[in-house]
């Protein structure tokens, strides 16, 4: 790899860590629809990361989601649970972005927190056993 390209890991990965971060600090202070973006930009920063590695750039978040989950999930190389979480957050995030009336409680939000950190966990390994 030429050090752009490790640089732009890097950066994705120091994105990711910051934004949930983020996401911490928001849900901390109630702020739901916030939170759950920040969740998922954590992980879409890793997932745009990995694909790169294999040579992949998608164009849309939903053209991102279908080669992860076509790549990793289906060849099981990440466990099926993660590939529907990761659906979950994109298609809130679109909700919590794009709706109106769409609101999220502590109930729905916190336990994602935990959650994404694991799959961020596995995320952030694959990338370094690929680099």
């Amino acid at each position: 790899m030429t050090g752009s390209q490790n640089d732009y890991i890097r950066y994705r990965l120091d994105r990711s860590v910051e934004l949930f971060q983020d996401a911490i600090l928001l849900a901390e202070n109630k702020r739901w629809r916030s939170c759950v973006n920040r969740l998922y930009y954590s992980s879409f920063h890793l997932i745009n990361a990995l694909l790169f590695q294999e040579g992949i750039n998608a164009k849309s978040h939903d053209g991102l989601k279908t080669k992860f989950l076509q790549l990793y999930v289906k060849t099981n190389l990440i466990d099926i649970e993660f590939g529907k979480l990761y659906s979950r957050l994109i298609d809130w995030r679109q909700e919590s972005d794009y709706s109106v009336y769409v609101d999220f409680g502590g109930d729905d939000v916190l336990p994602l927190i935990d959650k994404v950190e694991k799959f961020n966990t596995i995320l952030t390994e694959l990338i370094k056993t690929k680099n």
